[in-house]
């Protein structure tokens, strides 16, 4: 047979806990009310119990001064002149009398006990009655000493609580003490033992009582709280089922609306926000679509002119020796300015694509340091126009990734162009590495840098940190904004750091397998660049 798995009961437990409020609810309440229960009626039958006993004391202290008296009136006409009545005659016949005169007639015990250290003959024997040694284990040495104590003639009485003797345990009892005289004999003890069982069982029944009385009500407020929060929870719960579902997209779900109640306002609360929100959703929706049409019909038509400018641009250029120089300027411009026109058409067309969600991931084994040294070599000459040296770092590892080669590039290339711009004429670095579950390019340059509020912004489209600038690589303002679009659709990264007078490094993390998961990046933010500190 397999063990039981505590654990795993455990944590069951701990999340019926955290994710259930009625349980939370019902399981506290019945907590508290079983401690509200418990101390009420421990209250109750402490205090009842304690009435029970003293009322009882007191009724039979009453009859224990009332058979004094009965058992000195015997013993005052014992060994008398003319009697013929023994002491021992004379106490069962007080047992019988004071059996008679109580109230308590099961399991009464009497003992007559001689004082010891009296002068005078000793006429009568210790008696018991019954007879047996079990009434006088019952007297304690202390009682007794009280009980002798008391002035001849007194009839003050003593008690004290003992343990009975009983099949099967023991009963509650009570001994009472008091003094009586045997003429020509001296000072006598007289002790009553009575049985408290049925005031015990009184008590048991009563703590019985108060148990079951407990139990039943703490049951009834567990299903009474369970049915409560039943009411109040379902129709939290059904909020939060339609709340997923309207996040879910399914917009047209509502929460049915009963009754005039705080649920019912709820209801109609949440599902007319449901309505505004819908609305707001559907008009978002419909203008993004128009806006992203408007882009992509625009950029389309654009092109067959745009086309036609750049061919007659490109005559143009090819004349341009023949022209005067501000004519052959003219013409250079015109060009220059033609093919940013084309790239920021492009730039369009791919963002609406974005936007519109129609951009698909076609992955295959790249070499990352191939890659990288391509695109470094495609800017190596615009690097060398500012001054800025270009270094690839690569430790080594596992460089090949399942990834779109082309996308890769263009991140790359945009990353390059940011860094020569900003760079200061300083050396850029781009780092290469990878581990496992995924690989990581990195471009640091040691430039102007940026501030916290900068870096914010980097990745909005048409952003520029600072305008005042002129762009080397002729760019749109769209080069980041797609670069990160082209990092989350192979499921990476694209972080930013930088400080002011410290450069800038972003960097690329993308998983090693289409479709992976990864938890860290390769590469620090900014990596350990040794080979640029010596160059500071």
């Amino acid at each position: 047979m397999r063990d039981f798995d505590w654990r795993a009961w455990l944590s069951r437990l701990v999340r019926v806990w955290r994710s259930s409020l009625q349980v939370r609810t019902v399981a506290i309440t019945i907590v508290l009310s079983t401690i509200a229960v418990g101390i009420i009626g421990a209250y109750v039958s402490i205090s009842v119990g304690t009435n029970l006993f003293h009322s009882r004391t007191q009724q039979l202290l009453v009859q224990a001064d009332r058979a004094t008296s009965i058992v000195q009136s015997l013993f005052n006409s014992t060994n008398g002149p003319g009697s013929t009545t023994t002491t021992e005659s004379a106490a069962t016949t007080a047992y019988t009398d004071v059996l008679q005169s109580s109230s308590n007639t099961s399991g009464t015990f009497i003992a007559i006990l001689r004082s010891p250290h009296q002068s005078g003959p000793h006429v009568p024997s210790d008696v018991a009655t019954p007879p047996g040694p079990e009434a006088t284990k019952l007297i304690s040495a202390e009682l007794r000493t009280r009980v002798q104590a008391t002035a001849t003639g007194t009839s003050r009485v003593y008690w004290q609580s003992v343990d009975i003797p009983a099949p099967g345990g023991s009963a509650p009892g009570i001994v009472i003490g008091s003094n009586v005289n045997l003429p020509n004999s001296g000072r006598y003890e007289l002790y009553l033992i009575y049985n408290l069982a049925d005031s015990q069982q009184t008590l048991d029944s009563l703590q019985s009582t108060l148990l079951l009385g407990g139990l039943a009500l703490i049951v009834l407020i567990g299903a009474v709280t369970y049915i409560v929060v039943r009411l109040v929870v379902g129709p939290v719960r059904l909020a939060a089922e339609t709340a997923e579902k309207l996040a879910a997209g399914e917009l047209e779900r509502r929460i049915p609306e009963r009754g005039d109640d705080v649920i019912a306002t709820l209801a109609r609360s949440f599902n007319g926000m449901a309505d505004s929100l819908q609305k707001q959703i559907v008009r978002l929706a419909t203008l993004s679509q128009v806006q992203q049409r408007f882009v992509s019909d625009v950029s389309h038509e654009l092109r067959t002119p745009l086309t036609t400018i750049r061919l007659a641009g490109d005559v143009l250029y090819d004349q341009r020796a023949d022209f005067p120089p501000a004519t052959a300027r003219t013409a250079e411009l015109l060009r220059t300015q033609v093919q940013r026109f084309e790239i920021l058409l492009a730039d369009l067309l791919e963002m609406s694509r974005y936007d519109a969600g129609a951009v698909e991931l076609e992955t295959e084994p790249t070499n990352l340091v191939r890659l990288v040294e391509d695109a470094v070599e495609s800017v190596a000459s615009l690097a060398e126009s500012k001054g800025s040296e270009l270094r690839v770092v690569a430790p080594g590892g596992y460089f090949e990734a399942d990834v779109e080669a082309r996308r890769v590039r263009r991140i790359l290339q945009n990353l390059l162009g940011n860094a020569i711009d900003h760079g200061e004429g300083r050396p850029i670095i781009v780092y290469v590495d990878s581990n496992a579950t995924a690989v990581a390019l990195a471009v640091r340059d040691y430039g102007i840098g940026m501030t916290a509020a900068a870096m914010e912004r980097v990745f909005d489209r048409f952003w520029r940190a600072d305008p005042s600038r002129q762009r080397t690589t002729g760019g749109t303002g769209l080069g980041l904004a797609i670069s990160l679009e082209d990092a989350a659709l192979h499921g990476g990264w694209l972080e930013v750091w930088s400080a002011p007078g410290e450069g800038s490094c972003f960097r690329l993390t993308l998983p090693r397998e289409s479709g992976g998961v990864f938890r860290s990046s390769p590469l620090e933010l900014p990596p350990n660049d040794e080979a640029g500190e010596d160059d500071e």
